[in-house]
């Protein structure tokens, strides 16, 4: 069962009952967004890239994707995006996000068309963002080689999701991303460091969002 909590910047989130997790942080769903998918992925890879190829993995309520167009319109660059999510909610409508963005009808209809469009196929959703959703477990898709330069790791946490924070995984990952290519992840523990790193990754430890000490961002050299 997928549960609409809401966090304490107003914004919601879904509590999932089957995994014991929140899709967010409970301190506020869209300022940990804008911290660590936006602040430190989409605006770091923009500096030196006019062409984005994102793998989200944890699609959830859509909020990253949804944040990532409204930001990319500032600045339009193409972004090609692949989102992976073996559990998709069937909430998303109930979601307070486009209010919380103050989001304009173009953000609405890329929202709606987030949800609505099919899986497993691309579809130009606006003119410079396509969308392609995977409704597959991480560990059995094959991704491509040296395609996407900036990855949102946004798995539940490795105590509810272990599977998804091992070297194999980051290893499958690594070899998916361009040179240069950027992951960012809100975890910072040890062992899923050590797993990053093992795999070839370089590692910085950034200031978290508001109720983490850390986040963690990891670059394909």
């Amino acid at each position: 069962m997928q549960k609409i909590i809401t966090t304490q910047d107003g914004s919601h989130s879904i509590y999932s009952e089957k995994f014991g997790e929140a899709y967010h942080s409970k301190y506020g769903a869209i300022q940990e967004a804008q911290h660590v998918f936006i602040e430190a992925g989409l605006q770091t890879i923009k500096e030196t890239a006019d062409e984005i190829y994102l793998l989200e993995m944890g699609m959830g309520t859509g909020l990253n994707a949804l944040m990532t167009y409204i930001e990319n319109q500032k600045k339009p660059a193409t972004i090609h995006y692949t989102g992976i999510e073996a559990h998709p909610i069937d909430n998303w409508q109930e979601l307070n996000y486009v209010d919380g963005l103050n989001a304009d009808n173009e953000a609405i209809h890329f929202f709606n068309q987030l949800h609505q469009v099919s899986w497993e196929a691309q579809h130009q959703v606006t003119e410079n963002f396509y969308v392609t959703k995977k409704q597959t477990p991480l560990q059995d898709i094959k991704l491509p080689s040296q395609y996407f330069n900036l990855v949102y790791f946004d798995a539940f946490a490795p105590t509810a999701q272990a599977e998804l924070w091992t070297t194999d995984i980051f290893q499958k990952i690594y070899n998916s991303m361009k040179l240069n290519g950027i992951l960012t992840t809100y975890c910072a523990k040890g062992s899923v460091k050590r797993a990053l790193k093992s795999v070839g990754f370089t590692l910085e430890s950034l200031p978290g969002p508001i109720g983490k000490r850390e986040m963690t961002r990891a670059i394909r050299k």
